[in-house]
């Protein structure tokens, strides 16, 4: 799959976009599908979880 059928969620917008558009720095992804980029703020949350949970398990 091309960075062009990818999807990225703008830090800076909150708009979704397929392919590389925008600002480098305000651009989350990439993503398989819309959807999934439309929920880059809940994955990222969770991941951050994630690691603060083994973080703290260290």
């Amino acid at each position: 799959m091309s960075d062009d059928d990818q999807w990225y969620f703008d830090l800076a917008s909150g708009d979704v976009t397929q392919g590389k558009v925008g600002n480098v720095f305000n651009r989350m992804g990439p993503y398989p599908d819309e959807a999934t980029a439309r929920r880059a703020l809940d994955i990222a949350a969770a991941r951050n979880a994630a690691a603060d949970s083994d973080d703290e398990d260290d």
